[in-house]
């Protein structure tokens, strides 16, 4: 899998606390829980990962926990995952023994499969935690990742010709995914052409990329999405089915649904300067661009004196 890290950033802060009380608000669903301890710590559908991090570290004191993230959720993004990251390695500041950026990306996988039953893959997390262009291989319970060292011409020519745009929609993709999932389990054929082809276009893509054929990457995508269509119906609907004639018909080369699909984001490359062509043919549409560019750094933490 070729996956990307973008500088659409969560962030958390965490206070101590003598009184042993926990308080964590997200700004994100404007949501406050207080509970007078660990002990306290139930899943109840309210900011449900925060509780997971703070009980999969065993963090047995006084908190505030403040948590905020660029995306929009249920965008597609890895927005919950960039999330997860970000809890753990401040959350892990608090401890004596330091936590490596995979050992963050691996245990954040872990609350949502093993603590919240959320079904999912393993990419997310790790572009979280290690940022870059990467290309990654999954073989249970491993995961192998490599940065592509691309070109710095590469990299401008991505950030000039990919247009992200919200669809507004939300979407849960672990229905998705359970569905796609099951259907591969059952042996059923389309769903198994599917996902063989869907892994051998990232094996091309990575070609593509590392040599900066950006014609390539864009006919890519959009293989990528016919094959994701293929896996179940609903990774599209009409709504997106019409915003993808839209933006092939206003300059996109090619493009994908971000995540599961369903939803959330949209990723298009324009054809060599038509980006402002599609840009402009989205926002008529009504739908948001979430301009962004590449971040190589991953999880950072610091700490203010």
């Amino acid at each position: 899998m070729v996956n990307a890290a973008i500088n659409r950033y969560a962030y958390t802060t965490v206070r101590g606390r003598d009184d042993g009380h926990i308080r964590i608000y997200s700004a994100d669903y404007e949501t406050a829980v207080d509970v007078p301890s660990f002990d306290h710590l139930v899943y109840d559908g309210q900011l449900d990962l925060v509780k997971a991090a703070i009980r999969r570290l065993e963090i047995r004191q006084g908190l505030e926990l403040f948590v905020r993230c660029d995306a929009p959720p249920g965008s597609g993004t890895g927005s919950s995952a960039a999330v997860g990251v970000a809890l753990l390695g401040v959350l892990n500041r608090l401890q004596g023994a330091r936590l490596t950026a995979h050992e963050i990306a691996a245990l954040a996988n872990r609350l949502e499969i093993e603590d919240l039953h959320n079904a999912g893959g393993k990419q997310d997390q790790y572009a979280a935690a290690l940022g870059g262009i990467g290309f990654m291989e999954f073989s249970a319970p491993h995961v192998s990742t490599s940065h592509l060292d691309l070109p710095a011409s590469v990299i401008a020519e991505l950030e000039k010709h990919l247009v992200l745009c919200y669809t507004g929609k939300s979407r849960i993709s672990g229905n998705i995914i359970e569905r796609v999932m099951g259907a591969y389990r059952r042996g059923v054929s389309a769903t198994v052409a599917a996902l063989h082809r869907l892994k051998a276009i990232a094996q091309e893509m990575k070609a593509a990329l590392v040599m900066g054929d950006m014609d390539s990457f864009a006919a890519l995508l959009l293989q990528n999405w016919e094959n994701q269509k293929h896996l179940d119906p609903a990774v599209s609907n009409a709504e997106i089915d019409a915003l993808f004639d839209l933006a092939l018909g206003s300059g996109a080369a090619g493009g994908k649904a971000t995540g599961a699909g369903g939803g959330g984001c949209l990723l298009f490359c324009a054809q060599p300067d038509r980006e402002h062509e599609l840009r402009r043919a989205l926002l008529a549409q009504g739908v948001q661009l979430l301009d962004f560019s590449f971040d190589f750094h991953g999880l950072q933490t610091w700490r203010v004196l």
